[in-house]
């Protein structure tokens, strides 16, 4: 006799849908195994199972049972087939006349019965809707996430004897309703309002959460760069549903999606400390999972003290960069995962962070930072749109009583510099300039005669790269957004190219 049940299996942040098949033989010795490539945590589900059965004064199993995961030639990681794995099994006995085709059922088991929740389960939800299950049962933390998944009927289980109760008509759970796509509070953790001076840095951050361009805030220590930083969150355009959705599958499988949450509805910040190793950036593991450039994505990467993340950390965000997924293989298998994220990075000018400041004279030895400086690799710099110099703050700007403007009134400027260029990225399949190909960049950065001058000495002067000329061009296409205009002007590009010029004061490129 054969029991079926299905389940889901998480792929990186993708799920697959897992047909559980049991069979029992009867009048053979008792004996359990399960296949289909299960990993160690699998096959300790049938301890977990026999646990909670007996707490619960259930039948487990009788004769040779073997129990099936299918597809049998992928991996099956994780608790999360404890509860299909135990309905296949009572599959036999208790749910002879149940049809249980059109459902699925996730969950780690405790012993005492009850339902501990799962990663990733959203991914795992979309699978089942795509494996053609009209009712999910989920451990009851994970219900409120699955819920987001339209055209399928999620069910929210504390405990097996209360499923039971509901499979069979005698208890019936309620169904779990979508509980809306309500935002987190628009609040900023740092307002740009608390902020005393730094009025070319705001700008600049103004015009990075317009386009999405990465930026570098060097100045010496106390200045206000990692204020700056934190605050770029509060200026950035709310998430689309698409972007929730992404963001949100990125969280739950990394298990760091809250209790009970149904979508991440604000924008991620993410600023690891710089001791942090390469694996931890790009994401890895025996199975690939999410890194910190991953679990950035659709927000804020920002790493402060620049220069003291390791070398080859900080070359691995070059491809990311550029193509906005980050590749893993490892292996437990080669995974791709989302990094359209926008990078801002703080440094100090030197170990001691005065150098070039006209306030403190700077103590280090030319030797040193050359040595400092040179830990930011060229290929780094020409991926960063825009480099800025925060210096200090002066007393007078500190002692200002003046309220300086709010982060609310800047995102207002940048959504409404978004729904100008909407039309045009849209056509182009990208949602802001700085993602904008080579080829897309050409096509839609239409300049006047006098910023072709302008940007063509600067193009001999500063010895500018094919990259750190279209970098040039979609800031200045940010700007000019920013200025409702369709066509690129001088000021434009002549912003675009104060903003860009720092590497040749701070990295020796004068």
């Amino acid at each position: 006799m054969v029991s079926t049940t299905i389940t889901a299996a998480l792929s990186g942040l993708d799920g697959f849908p897992v047909v559980v098949e049991s069979f029992s033989e009867k009048g053979a010795l008792p004996t359990i195994e399960i296949i289909g490539l299960p990993d160690a945590s699998v096959k300790e589900a049938l301890e977990r199972i026999h646990a909670a059965c007996s707490s619960n004064g259930l039948p487990f199993y009788k004769g040779r049972t073997t129990v099936n995961l299918a597809p049998a030639d992928r991996k099956k990681t994780g608790s999360s087939f404890d509860l299909a794995i135990l309905m296949a099994l009572l599959g036999h006995n208790l749910f002879c006349d149940c049809d249980l085709s059109k459902k699925c059922f996730i969950g780690e088991l405790a012993l005492d019965g009850k339902l501990r929740p799962a990663r990733g389960v959203i991914s795992l939800a979309l699978a089942a809707k795509e494996a053609g299950c009209e009712e999910l049962y989920v451990p009851r933390e994970n219900a409120a996430e699955a819920s987001v998944v339209e055209e399928l009927a999620v069910y929210g289980v504390g405990e097996i004897g209360e499923l039971i109760r509901h499979l069979k008509g005698e208890a019936p759970i309620a169904r779990t309703p979508f509980s809306g796509e309500a935002s987190a509070p628009r609040t900023p953790e740092v307002d740009f309002a608390d902020i005393k001076g730094q009025t070319l840095a705001k700008r600049a951050l103004e015009i990075a959460a317009c386009g999405g361009h990465n930026t570098l805030l060097i100045g010496p220590p106390g200045s206000g760069k990692s204020m700056l930083a934190h605050a770029m969150c509060g200026i950035l355009p709310d998430m689309r549903f698409s972007e929730m959705l992404e963001v949100t599958k990125i969280h739950s499988v990394s298990g760091l999606l809250p209790a009970k949450a149904a979508l991440v509805t604000r924008r991620p910040f993410r600023a690891p400390h710089h001791t942090i190793s390469a694996a931890g950036l790009a994401g890895g593991g025996t199975i690939p999972m999410p890194g910190e450039i991953s679990l950035a994505s659709g927000g804020v990467l920002f790493l402060d003290e620049l220069p003291e993340f390791e070398k080859r950390a900080l070359q691995i965000l070059r491809q990311p960069l550029e193509d906005r997924v980050v590749h893993v293989t490892r292996v437990g298998g080669k995974m791709t995962f989302p990094a359209n994220f926008t990078l801002v990075c703080a440094m100090n000018p030197c170990p001691c962070g005065y150098y070039g400041s006209p306030d403190k004279e700077c103590t280090c030895t030319h030797h040193a930072i050359e040595k400092y400086q040179s830990k930011i690799s060229g290929p780094l710099l020409d991926r960063i749109d825009l480099q800025i110099e925060v210096p200090a703050v002066s007393f007078e700007e500190i002692t200002d009583g003046a309220r300086a403007e709010s982060s609310e009134a800047i995102r207002k400027r940048v959504e409404a510099a978004r729904d100008f260029a909407k039309e045009r990225l849209q056509a182009l399949g990208v949602s802001c300039n700085g993602e904008l190909s080579a080829a897309q960049t050409k096509e839609i950065c239409v300049y006047t005669d006098k910023a072709k001058q302008v940007l063509e000495s600067a193009f001999s002067r500063l010895g500018l790269s094919a990259r750190g000329y279209d970098r040039i061009l979609r800031v200045s296409r940010s700007i000019a957004d920013l200025d409702a205009s369709e066509v690129i002007g001088e000021a434009h590009i002549l912003e675009a190219i104060q903003l860009r010029t720092l590497d040749r004061k701070y990295f020796g490129k004068e």
